[in-house]
Order: structure tokens, then C-alpha cells, then sequence
């Protein structure tokens, strides 16, 4: 068994899978439908993420977030700022390797400093 999609529920679905997809270099994946998408990274080794409009608005803190290795942590989140993500506070500790970020509606993710990681990360930009 392996996770094919992470699904993303939300309100405003074209705002939405544009950043997504924009944020991950995602393409869309068969049928742009008019409440569902399938984001798949063109060069098919990333997990898939399928946003999906609900009527429901999100209430509290999300129970699932997604985490975003980069090598060039300063700069991905200048990007992803620049497409409509907002920083979360509090903030973690300076010491921490990540940076918590909020999507266009407000979900949480984490920017991870993978430049550190004497192993590498094969998902690092």
C-alpha cells in the first residue's frame, strides 16, 4: 500500500489549487473538474495532493500538515509569500530547522531548512 493523494478540503478551490499547484511545481493530473483537482509533480517522484471544494468552512487548527523540504529555506518562503502565503505566529525557536507558513486559507505548513542535513534529502529543492 502507498499514499497516492493528500487531499486538501477547502472553500475558495480556484485560489487554492493555483497556489498549490504553483507552490509545489505541480501539474494538474487528468480533469480539472469544477470542485476537484489531482496536483502530480511532472517528474512523478513527489506524492500527489488533490484539492477538493467543501461547503463547510475550516474550524481550528488543522490535524494534517504537510512539510516542504528545501535547501534554500530564505528563499522558498519569499516565494510562497509572493504567491499568498502568510507566516504563522508564533514562530518556533531560532534553533529550529522550519518555518510555519499559512495557505490562502489559512492551513498550516512547515518550510524545512534541509541545507543541514549531512545525508541530503532527495525531495530538496
Amino acid at each position: 500500500m502507498l499514499v497516492g493523494s493528500v487531499v486538501i478540503d477547502c472553500n475558495d478551490f480556484e485560489a487554492m489549487w493555483r497556489f498549490w499547484g504553483a507552490a509545489l511545481g505541480y501539474e494538474v493530473h487528468g480533469e480539472l473538474e469544477q470542485d476537484w483537482v489531482i496536483l502530480a509533480d511532472p517528474g512523478a517522484r513527489g506524492v500527489r495532493v488533490s484539492i477538493q471544494q467543501v461547503p463547510e468552512p475550516r474550524v481550528g487548527k488543522n490535524r494534517l500538515h504537510l512539510d516542504l523540504y528545501t535547501g534554500d529555506q530564505a528563499a522558498e518562503i519569499e516565494r510562497l509569500i509572493g504567491l499568498g502565503a502568510r507566516r504563522h505566529e508564533p514562530q518556533p525557536e531560532p534553533v529550529e530547522d522550519f518555518v510555519v507558513l499559512e495557505d490562502p486559507e489559512g492551513n498550516l505548513f512547515c518550510v524545512v531548512d534541509t541545507s543541514g542535513d549531512p545525508g541530503g534529502d532527495p525531495g530538496a529543492a
